[in-house]
């Protein structure tokens, strides 16, 4: 059993039902395509990941509010640190901002998605699956 809370769960990004199995197969910085995929089951209680075509399409509003809160704390940061920025700048930042949170905006979102629809077991992944 996991001594996990489901903030910690969706923060790590593992799966809401163990709160073990990560959500995400290893990806390599410098291959940015290995870092959007996600295993097909948790691969320690193997609830499905992918529960029904489209299920993910509800993640891209939470995806949304993480960019708009990055957006928002980035210009109050440039507003702060140099209050004479031309749009030009506040553009190029904000640009910079969203590729350079790209993986971890895709993640949390979905991290947080499927925790609104999975709920914890604790007796998941304790039986073996053959």
């Amino acid at each position: 059993m996991s001594q996990r809370s489901g903030l910690t769960s969706i923060l790590s990004l593992c799966c809401p039902k163990c709160r073990t199995g990560r959500l995400f197969k290893s990806g390599k910085i410098l291959r940015p395509g290995t870092l959007f995929i996600m295993h097909s089951a948790c691969p320690h209680c193997k609830q499905s990941l992918e529960p029904e075509p489209g299920f993910y399409f509800g993640a891209m509003f939470i995806s949304y509010a993480i960019n708009t809160a990055l957006f928002i704390v980035s210009w109050v940061g440039l507003l702060l640190i140099y209050p004479d920025y031309t749009l030009s700048m506040l553009l190029g930042i904000l640009t910079a901002v969203v590729i350079l949170s790209l993986p971890l905006s895709f993640r949390l979102s979905r991290s947080i998605w499927l925790a609104f629809f999975v709920h914890f077991d604790p007796r998941a992944g304790n039986t073996p699956h053959y």
